[in-house]
């Protein structure tokens, strides 16, 4: 099997495969890197040198500045470890251990956030929409005008078990309207969708190597203003995930206090001068919403239905509804995908069987082209010859949205 390079329709050059038989991750991290990120790991660096030390200063000046930091009051600490670590941090270092924390969920990551607060032992409340629906500036602002109590709220910027895309201005507004302060989850959105304080304001903000900005798994990164920080010494529940302890040993070595990921620093490297080259936020979100429209709209020719309304589909993956017909078996499908060269997402709803197809990585609409001729193929093999999901699936869409 081999997979073809996708066209970049800005220069009308081939954007690199990730090598010839790999296939594409249609996941919403990891995802498929391009061979120069790839490439840069092949090279050891020393934890404590002074070349490493000024990859560790470059890497954190480049994200304050997608970040839109022109003040100078936010700083970025990077974390070892997966996303979730780098969240747990922020929590466990911004949110006070007698403070009192509103979670907005509407998907397994933002109960992923309220589960961290169980286990920190920080009090909090929740505001739960289910799959279908985001929380909202008005009802937010309710639940802070009902509970003085309420320090922080914390919100998923996207998410991607369910593939919405978050309204963090409204959500922003309400907060800081009643002196409350955000905390967000930008894993799968960060690089891609426009977080600076110019659209909508934060205290912390937190993303991984392996999203949008297309590097390798490894390490997440915390951008924080410089206040919340001097603010959470001594607050951290866990040695290794104390955010003010980073960042004060950065800020006075230019190291990390444990060893450092050096290989996937360099390829992340490599990925943001990538992401410069492409256009920055702007035009990797126009990328990645096109590859979104492009494969939506094909795969909605073969039959199937996407959970969301158009009004929320992020440009970051999209779920859609499994097929009411008797021959689908998910499984199945999927290993036809990936015999074809496309590895997809299992779901992650509590009230319908779906699947998820991602829209980012290094990959664009010609792609997606061919991720939907690789649907149409897959669903003839199997024997489906309609895409169309349950009744009562497409019932509980419409009564929730409604």
């Amino acid at each position: 099997m081999s997979v073809a390079a996708p066209i970049n329709p800005s220069t009308n050059k081939a954007l690199e495969a990730p090598r010839l038989g790999e296939p594409y991750l249609l996941t919403p991290g990891p995802l498929t890197t391009a061979y120069e990120v790839k490439a840069a790991m092949l090279r050891d660096w020393g934890s404590w040198d002074g070349d490493f030390r000024a990859m560790t200063a470059a890497l954190r000046t480049r994200l304050l500045s997608i970040a839109g930091d022109e003040a100078g009051e936010f700083d970025c600490v990077p974390m070892q470890g997966s996303g979730s670590f780098s969240v747990e941090a922020m929590l466990g270092s911004f949110i006070p251990r007698d403070g009192k924390a509103l979670v907005l969920m509407n998907g397994a990551y933002g109960k992923r956030i309220a589960q961290t607060l169980s286990y920190l032992g920080r009090e909090h409340v929740t505001i739960d929409k289910g799959d279908y629906m985001p929380p909202r500036g008005p009802e937010v602002g309710a639940a802070l005008d009902a509970d003085p109590s309420i320090s922080h709220v914390v919100v998923v910027h996207c998410e991607t078990s369910s593939g919405i895309l978050n309204p963090l201005r409204e959500i922003s507004d309400a907060v800081y309207s009643r002196g409350r302060k955000l905390l967000v989850d930008s894993m799968s959105a960060f690089g891609a969708v426009p977080a600076t304080q110019s659209d909508f304001r934060y205290e912390a903000i937190v993303s991984s190597a392996n999203k949008c900005i297309e590097g390798v798994p490894g390490f997440g990164f915390v951008i924080a203003r410089k206040s919340e920080l001097e603010a959470a010494k001594g607050r951290s529940h866990s040695l290794s995930l104390d955010i003010h302890a980073q960042w004060d040993y950065m800020n006075k070595t230019g190291q990390w206090r444990f060893t450092p990921p050096t290989h996937v620093v360099a390829a992340f490297l490599e990925a943001l001068r990538l992401h410069q080259e492409e256009g920055g936020v702007a035009a990797r979100g126009v990328r990645y919403r096109r590859n979104r429209d492009v494969m939506v709209a094909g795969m909605r020719q073969l039959g199937f239905e996407t959970l969301l309304g158009d009004e929320w589909l992020s440009p970051i993956i999209v779920t859609f509804f499994s097929p009411a017909h008797e021959n689908f078996r998910f499984e199945r499908f999927y290993d036809l995908m990936k015999d074809k060269g496309f590895i997809i997402y299992p779901g992650k709803l509590t009230v319908a069987d779906s699947f998820r197809i991602g829209c980012i990585g290094r990959m664009d609409e010609h792609v997606m082209h061919r991720v939907v001729q690789a649907a149409e193929a897959s669903l003839a093999e199997m024997g489906v010859d309609t895409a169309t999901p349950p009744s009562a699936a497409l019932a509980e869409r419409a009564r929730l949205a409604a």
